[in-house]
């Protein structure tokens, strides 16, 4: 699967801002997608994903109740929607995609977008 991620930028605190990940390369209907962010110095850590279908969701304890995750009716493209806006929510966002496979896991990463927020 290949990633494409877009929509980071600069944005104040208590802002928003839409990413989106477009997928292509696979028509099987089985992978999940979701985000991920490095910040400066830090590990990369999990921020949202979504099943397939999109009924699932999952939310890091930072992200929830400010993000919101969703996939398109095509399902190969994945959004996400930040709010309320934090200056520790800068960070490079990484679109990931997995799936399974006999022989284990196959996971496909984007090349990341850059958000900074300001305070």
């Amino acid at each position: 699967v290949q990633l494409q991620a877009s929509g980071g930028g600069l944005v104040q605190a208590g802002g928003s801002l839409n990413l989106s990940c477009a997928a292509s390369g696979r028509t099987s209907k089985d992978y999940a997608m979701g985000w991920f962010r490095q910040a400066p110095k830090k590990g990369r850590e999990f921020v949202a994903a979504t099943s397939w279908s999109g009924r699932t969701t999952y939310y890091a304890d930072s992200a929830e109740g400010r993000f919101t995750i969703s996939r398109a009716s095509a399902k190969n493209t994945v959004y996400l929607q930040m709010t309320d806006l934090k200056p520790e929510d800068t960070a490079v966002y990484y679109c990931r995609a997995e799936f399974v496979v006999i022989t284990g896991l196959v996971a496909s990463w984007g090349q990341g977008t850059q958000l900074t927020v300001s305070s």
